[in-house]
């Protein structure tokens, strides 16, 4: 089978060899084996289904995460002379015709799907009859939890491969140990498939980072310097990437923006002129990208930080994959890390995936920050290792380091000594010595490490905090809204069993700036993010939109004040009696832990003078339940009762009647000691 593979490697594709690793795969998936290939971008994924898919009788379906790569990979094929289709949603009447008259003449080899079009009910039926024999799952992380493509359609692939009864081959270019074993349960039932591991390495690449300083000229003069050439500038908003494409145009290059909120015509239209146009540059959302197939890009620049390794790892994998030399440029900032842990906060994701998430943040900022070849710490992310590789700034010029144990270890005595309660603000004003009202409040001013750090600026505090997270020795706690907690690779540098080294020219370059205008304070931010979440949960379980739940405002003012109780809630502005009783407990749940239960009756007059008046009510009842001397038989009121006489205010016993009609024998037990609270109100 392999001779007539190599042929048709030839005869087909134009290629006169295998790249390495390809064959086996090739092999693997001809030979009718369940296979998962986690390749590198670039690595030459399609080959090996494409070829196999010839190799073998019968259809092969692709099912595929993107109308645009669909599109180019049946062009491809059918300039090679294969016989290829995609059913999409943005095909024509015709093309849709075209397809399944080549499916019922017996004469298509591929299929390509989009995984949408598997909830269709008379999908399973149409790959029955035309004799599906293959299924291929090209950029297979997507069905993934973890991952930060997450497709949910593509849980419906194992369900599909079971019934067809036929072997499936998984592709993806990123896939950590976690998005690997769920690959595995989702897609094959928990039997390991065949599995291949090429090497990451794209040696080619590049490798830069730069703290921000003036994001916008750093990314026009490393344009500059590439002019002409085809690139990929990523941002993290759609507006950003508009002002960008503006700005390049004014510099004289030829650039467009993409995103995910265009009219779908407007981005096939970027994505045609950048595979056709020399030296386009397309300033986009990470909405672009997944499977461009474009060998000639020649630069990649990040204007923010990307979400994770991962992420990094496959937008940077655009670049050079003609095998010649291509470079990237990564900015980053504290606003983009505020952001990213932002959106880890605000997700619906549960506490243990939230964590997760925190951590492969920090293995970006290792990356960002540093100290020795970048190639190494990427590729070791990843499992594998090798030697300094001399095509990343660091290798280029070595970092100016130092010796930073005495910083980070006052550091994490400040996260000790508060009881791993806090979050980088309130810690470093702490370090510093700032004598602010949270400080003085908590008593904070007091502890030991009060005032140790007066040495460093705030902003160069930030930085320090930053390469901490970088190192993983802290994490900000999900649960707890942000706060750091220490882990264990820590302690042995807490107790002086181990130093760390730091980079000083990312620290000095951390100087103090305008502050950014944001909702609330940087240690309000993680639980206005875990309130935004319970919002968008409750909204999207009553099918509302957010602010139906509560406008941004009350949730802000949630964030500042943190109410405890729910009367302490109902003080809230936007917090009405209706919302008080549907959401209020849900959200102190938020804020301060289990909310204490409280009977309807009480919680209508959350907030109110009248709910302390009952409460003392229920309290006089308690005690005199069963009399004075506590032997007579046991009276209560029931809480409508007690509502009622808080709202009223009955000024003697035959009110006290009249309004509540109690029992001749409550009003001797309890009436006095009640006149007597609603006298005082």
């Amino acid at each position: 089978m392999m001779t007539r593979a190599e042929d048709l490697l030839s005869s087909v594709f134009g290629f006169s060899a295998f790249r390495p690793g390809q064959a086996e795969i090739v092999s693997a998936v001809a030979g009718g084996r369940n296979t998962l290939a986690i390749m590198p971008t670039g690595g030459g994924k399609s080959l090996c289904f494409q070829l196999p898919a010839l190799l073998r009788d019968g259809v092969t379906v692709v099912i595929s995460p993107l109308i645009a790569l669909m599109r180019d990979q049946v062009r491809a094929l059918r300039e090679a002379g294969v016989e290829a289709g995609a059913l999409t949603s943005g095909n024509t009447e015709e093309e849709t015709e075209a397809v399944f008259s080549a499916l019922e003449e017996g004469r298509l080899k591929l299929l390509y799907m989009a995984p949408e079009r598997l909830a269709s009910g008379g999908t399973l039926t149409l790959l029955r009859r035309i004799g599906t024999r293959l299924i291929a799952v090209d950029e297979a992380h997507c069905v993934s939890q973890w991952g930060h493509d997450f497709r949910p359609d593509y849980l419906r692939i194992g369900e599909l491969r079971r019934a067809l009864g036929v072997p499936l081959a998984a592709f993806t270019a990123t896939a950590d140990e976690e998005t690997r074993s769920e690959i595995v349960t989702r897609l094959f039932d928990g039997a390991a498939p065949e599995t291949f591991l090429r090497g990451f390495d794209r040696p080619n690449i590049h490798l830069a980072f730069e703290v921000k300083d003036q994001p916008r000229r750093q990314i026009l003069a490393f344009a500059a310097a590439r002019k002409g050439q085809s690139g990929i500038v990523y941002a993290g908003t759609r507006a950003k990437t508009e002002t960008l494409a503006a700005a390049l145009r004014e510099a004289g290059h030829t650039a467009c923006h993409y995103h995910a909120g265009m009219d779908p015509d407007d981005r096939r239209e970027v994505e045609t002129r950048f595979q056709r146009e020399d030296g386009l540059i397309v300033t986009a959302t990470v909405a672009f990208g997944m499977g461009i197939d474009k060998p000639d890009i020649r630069w990649v620049a990040h204007a923010d930080l990307p979400k994770s390794i991962e992420a990094y790892y496959q937008e940077i994998g655009r670049a050079g994959r003609d095998g010649a030399p291509a470079e990237t440029l990564t900015l980053y900032g504290p606003e983009d890390i505020r952001y990213r842990r932002s959106q880890i906060d605000e997700g619906l994701a549960p506490h243990d995936r939230k964590a997760a998430d925190h951590a492969r943040l920090n293995a970006l900022l290792g990356l960002a920050e540093a100290t020795a070849c970048r190639r190494q710490r990427l590729l070791g992310y990843f499992g594998e290792t090798a030697d300094p590789c001399g095509n990343c700034d660091l290798c280029d010029s070595a970092p100016e380091l130092f010796d930073g144990t005495e910083a980070v270890r006052k550091a994490l005595s400040a996260i000790l000594r508060t009881g791993e309660s806090f979050g980088a603000g309130h810690l470093i004003d702490i370090l510093t010595g700032s004598q602010t009202e949270k400080v003085r409040e908590r008593g904070h001013d007091g502890l030991p490490t009060f005032g140790v750090g007066r040495d460093l600026p705030k902003a160069e505090w930030q930085a320090v905090f930053r390469q901490m997270m970088g190192h993983d020795l802290i994490r900000p706690d999900p649960e707890r809204h942000g706060a750091f907690c220490m882990t264990e690779a820590a302690r042995p540098i807490l107790r002086g069993e181990a130093g760390i080294t730091l980079r000083r020219d990312t620290i000095r370059k951390a100087v103090a700036r305008p502050v950014v205008r944001t909702l609330v304070s940087d240690e309000d931010a993680p639980l206005l993010s875990a309130l935004k979440a319970k919002r968008r949960a409750l909204a999207e379980a009553a099918r509302v939109p957010a602010y139906v739940i509560f406008p941004d405002r009350t949730l802000i003012e949630m964030a500042e004040t943190r109410p405890g109780t729910l009367d302490a809630m109902a003080r809230v502005s936007g917090v009405g009696a209706k919302k008080l009783e549907s959401y209020g407990a849900a959200f102190l749940d938020v804020i301060a832990g289990a909310a204490e239960e409280m009977h309807p009756a009480r919680r209508r007059l959350a907030g109110r003078p009248e709910g302390t008046v009952f409460d003392r009510l229920m309290q006089a009842q308690a005690d005199l339940a069963r009399g004075e001397d506590g032997t007579g038989k046991y009276l209560s009121c029931t809480h409508s009762t007690l509502r009622r006489l808080a709202e009223t205010r009955p000024r003697s016993l035959d009110d006290l009647e009249r309004i509540t009609g109690m029992s001749e024998q409550k009003i001797d037990r309890f009436g006095a000691a009640f006149l007597e609270i609603l006298a005082g109100g």
